[in-house]
């Protein structure tokens, strides 16, 4: 091989890998993320930080979800999931920041650390799973409620009403 094609070919790898990021490289912008509920059959919507929803379905499933909203910018979604006899519970789902993006040190330089990975999203993961847990609406209704509060706080109609115990 000539020197010139060796040049060429090493400028061309080297330049690849620059306008690459690390974490579009070994990772995605969008993930699959399996819904699951207590109990099963319960329906949901999602919607994301701009509050469009963006997919409801009935649990469990799996749905494919954007990591990233924008440039530098994290996807939140809230995942609000009901069923009769239960009470409506609304779930937050947060994106995070993902390890490869470090990677752009090593390999995908600043044009993938600054531009390539937040353009995309890859900067970002979402976890693989969400497990909400519904009460239910007679559970929910029967609670009481416990109030602490100091004796310095109460009016002097609740100091009337107050029992001393031993």
């Amino acid at each position: 091989m000539s020197l010139i094609k060796t040049v060429k070919t090493a400028t061309l790898f080297s330049t690849l890998l620059m306008v690459s990021g690390c974490a579009s490289i070994v990772s995605d912008s969008s993930y699959p993320v399996a819904i699951h509920s207590t109990p099963d059959a319960s329906n949901f919507t999602i919607t994301n930080r701009s509050g469009v929803m963006v997919h409801s379905g009935i649990t469990p499933t799996i749905v494919t979800l954007k990591a990233g909203a924008g440039y530098f910018k994290s996807e939140t979604y809230n995942i609000k999931v009901s069923k009769e006899g239960y009470t409506d519970k609304t779930f937050v789902l947060t994106s995070s920041l993902d390890g490869w993006y470090w990677g752009n040190i090593l390999v995908g330089g600043l044009i993938g650390m600054l531009i390539v990975d937040p353009i995309t999203g890859a900067m970002y993961k979402l976890p693989a799973d969400v497990s909400i847990n519904l009460d239910s609406a007679t559970t929910a209704s029967n609670n009481q409620i416990l109030t602490i509060a100091s004796y310095d706080s109460l009016t002097e109609a609740q100091k009337e009403t107050l029992v001393k115990v031993n």
